[in-house]
């Protein structure tokens, strides 16, 4: 019985108690909490709804707990039921009531941990979007991680996502960019406002192999040369660096094809028209402060030019003309104030600025032997996606960046990352499923075939670390929604850890194949069968993360 089965439970036995006595059953929750407690001896979970609704039903709490008790008690999945303190319940499951949690995760296999929370949701989730003027940065190469796998956790809750990537190739930077090219393929100096690093050196020399004479070209064509070329391959790179770090997008999306095709200016027009923008001081205004912007903010300046922000407005009426419910931003943490002004954007527009949200992400710190590790051979300036996964490759480098919340800074420690110990979170959880892999081909080694789960007594998983295990992996699906719906999928991987930690007490308590015996018992299947559900979960957390689940360690 998952934790989801029994909060119904002990919802429809409340409403059977509560009407039984002539009592209101409205004043129940919707969604009944039940709870491991922290305390094992408490049982294997816990429920307040007894004191949460006492008042309300005009009943002292210990006393609806016991009716609740006495309820529950009776029934066949329910072990025993205690009243405990001011009015809680805590709650032990039948031994064959839980092994319910593995037939559950054996028959769903790797659609075990999905949900319906978004089913039928079009959600667009912008992320990464870095400038076109250079590799990925650490801060990029964060939200490249944890976009994806939040992309895939809202997937496994029924939405349906589309990945996209914002380039902003338009404006001063592009400008500052190719005049960087230009000057290294001149062999000077980058201008003082430009970039530097060899990817520059390298980009303008392919530039010039494509284009052996434009350098002597007038200057407005020279840069457009540049310009063209150049800026194309930052994004072929870019798209490579992000593919290779198994991060993939749905759209490319081009800020410069919201000016080209008119639509900052259409949508500038229907701002003026709707009367959701005012003038004052010669400027056109989007009244963002009311939405909680420290002011409001130009959209169309005194002297006819468009403020940058004006492309977002574009951008926002673009995604939401193609049918998306929710647009979902991912920005960095010099980007808080656009939370307020993609709402108003979305106000402005006459749209629902709900429709909108914006998750803010924080710095990365590189520390190597305890000191920062700032330098890039390639960029110069900052760490790229490519140093990180030279660095510790691929798996170590999503799973640190995606296990801590966004909202704080993160401190990656290279040497810790790539230890192959315990010590290292994505070599411990990665190295549970590999012994659990293995224990699967020792027991087909030996002949054994754990047969279909439908058949196994699991019931005999009385164990206090079998049943750890087991209510640990009935915890995944209400992990997986969490995560979709706080936009948090660190939570997966601190669950994975979880799992892996009550799998290697179990592993240390309970011997599963018992050597040189050929005739397994009942009770070495109903093992397997927890150990292989076992597997199942951390297959499919990984998956949600991004991070392969290695059979070979």
């Amino acid at each position: 019985m998952t934790p989801a089965a029994l909060a119904e439970l002990v919802r429809n036995t409340a409403v059977q108690v509560l009407d039984a006595r002539g009592l209101d059953t409205s004043v129940l929750p919707e969604t009944v909490t039940v709870e491991r407690p922290r305390n094992p001896e408490h049982g294997d979970y816990a429920t307040n709804v007894a004191m949460q609704v006492a008042k309300k039903a005009g009943v002292p709490p210990r006393e609806l707990a016991g009716w609740l008790a006495e309820a529950l008690t009776s029934e066949s999945s329910i072990a025993s039921v205690e009243v405990a303190g001011p009015g809680f319940l805590n709650l032990r499951l039948a031994a064959d009531a839980q092994g319910e949690i593995v037939r559950q995760v054996l028959g769903q296999a790797d659609v075990f941990g999905s949900g319906e929370l978004y089913r039928g949701r079009r959600i667009n989730l912008e992320f990464v979007s870095a400038n076109p003027t250079g590799p990925i940065h650490l801060g990029g190469t964060r939200w490249a991680a944890v976009g994806d796998a939040l992309g895939r956790v809202l997937a496994a809750q029924g939405a349906e996502v589309t990945r996209e990537y914002y380039f902003n190739d338009a404006g001063a930077q592009i400008d500052r960019f190719v005049r960087s090219l230009i000057a290294s393929a001149r062999g000077e100096q980058a201008p003082e406002d430009g970039y530097g690093g060899s990817y520059i050196d390298d980009i303008a020399a392919e530039v010039v192999r494509g284009e052996p004479q434009v350098l002597d070209l007038p200057p407005d064509e020279r840069h457009e040369v540049f310009r063209r070329t150049g800026v194309g391959l930052m994004f072929d790179e870019i798209k490579r660096s992000l593919h290779e770090f198994g991060t993939d997008f749905d759209v490319f999306f081009h800020e410069d094809s919201l000016h080209t095709s008119g639509a900052v200016t259409r949508a500038l027009d229907t701002l003026k028209e709707s009367g959701n923008l005012y003038y004052a001081e010669g400027a056109w205004w989007l009244p963002s402060s009311e939405y909680g912007d420290d002011k409001d903010r130009v959209l169309i300046k005194s002297d006819g030019d468009t403020a940058y922000i004006a492309a977002d407005v574009a951008y926002l009426r673009d995604k939401r003309s193609r049918g998306f419910d929710l647009c979902l931003y991912m920005l960095g943490a010099d980007h808080h104030g656009y939370i307020a002004r993609l709402k108003a954007a979305a106000a402005a527009l006459d749209d629902d600025p709900s429709a909108v949200e914006v998750l803010i992400g924080q710095m990365v710190n590189l520390v190597s032997e305890g000191k920062p590790v700032r330098m890039s051979k390639r960029a110069g300036t900052v760490v790229t996606v490519e140093d990180l996964v030279d660095a510790v490759g691929v798996d170590a480098a999503r799973y640190s960046l995606i296990r801590s919340s966004v909202d704080s800074p993160v401190d990656i420690d290279l040497d810790l990352i790539s230890k192959r110990t315990n010590e290292n979170p994505v070599f411990y959880v990665q190295y549970a499923h590999a012994r659990l892999s293995s224990l699967q081909r020792n027991a087909a080694s030996l002949d054994i075939d754990r047969g279909a789960v439908a058949d196994a007594d699991l019931s005999l998983l009385t164990h206090d670390r079998e049943g750890d295990l087991i209510r640990t992996l009935g915890e995944f699906p209400r992990t997986v929604r969490a995560a979709a719906e706080l936009r948090e999928p660190h939570r997966v991987a601190r669950y994975l850890e979880d799992v892996a930690s009550a799998y290697h007490k179990f592993y240390d308590a309970c011997r599963v194949l018992q050597p040189g015996d050929d005739r397994a018992g009942a009770l070495t299947i109903a093992r397997l069968h927890l150990c292989e559900a076992a597997r199942q979960v951390l297959a499919n957390g990984l998956d949600l993360l991004g991070v392969s689940a290695p059979e070979q360690m």
